[in-house]
């Protein structure tokens, strides 16, 4: 029987392209992780990414996995069959390019054939305990760099 896992995740950009910070928190039981990171020169769409990829990869073996998200692009592209409609046509979306952040995307379907996941959106700073957690870690990554 494979474990139960929670995955909360949020990503943040301090301009849309600038630094941003990604923040997760993985839940089992009464245990709890944080993970946060940070990158120079990024999007918001790429942290929210990095931050569930980040989240599947940490864990060590397969699990049923709820990803809770208040990125509509992350959990509409899973959901709405976005995801795997680009993959079917060869990474290339209804207008005959290719998704941006096709890199993110590529590793995340890695980790969603490792996994048992489902998504559930959340609405962000609406008072979600974990979410606002996910929210904090993520901003303090680029905040913490951008002030050296």
């Amino acid at each position: 029987m494979k474990k139960q896992v929670d995955l909360y995740a949020d990503g943040a950009c301090s301009g849309n392209p600038g630094p941003g910070g990604w923040g997760a928190i993985l839940r089992y039981g009464e245990h709890e992780l944080e993970l946060s990171g940070y990158e120079a020169q990024t999007t918001n769409n790429r942290m929210e990414l990095t931050a569930v990829i980040t989240g599947l990869e940490k864990l060590r073996e397969s699990c049923c996995v709820a990803v809770y998200s208040d990125s509509r692009y992350v959990v509409d592209s899973i959901q709405k069959g976005w995801l795997e409609s680009w993959r079917r046509n060869g990474w290339k979306n209804s207008q005959k390019k290719t998704p941006p952040n096709i890199d993110l995307w590529q590793k995340l379907i890695v980790q969603l054939e490792r996994h048992e996941v489902v998504f559930h959106w959340i609405r962000g700073h609406a008072g979600h305990p974990f979410n606002e957690r996910c929210d904090r870690l993520a901003v303090q990554q680029y905040t913490m760099h951008a002030n050296g």
